[in-house]
């Protein structure tokens, strides 16, 4: 069994991962949140720092 992983997808994920970082910097940087945090902690993994961002910063699905 080959444990190797194919360039094509470290390419993938490194680009799905600064994409990620890019979105939540830029995001919480406009919204004066913590946004050096934010762009950090969205190199770390996905999707999970996004979900966390939408639901706890935004409060996208907060009552009215």
């Amino acid at each position: 069994m080959n444990n190797e992983l194919s360039p094509t997808v470290i390419i993938i994920v490194a680009a799905i991962l600064l994409t990620q970082s890019i979105f939540l910097f830029l995001d919480a940087r406009k919204r004066n949140h913590n946004y050096w945090l934010w762009g950090i902690v969205g190199l770390i993994q996905a999707p999970m720092p996004t979900l966390f961002y939408l639901l706890f910063v935004r409060k996208i699905f907060r009552k009215r």
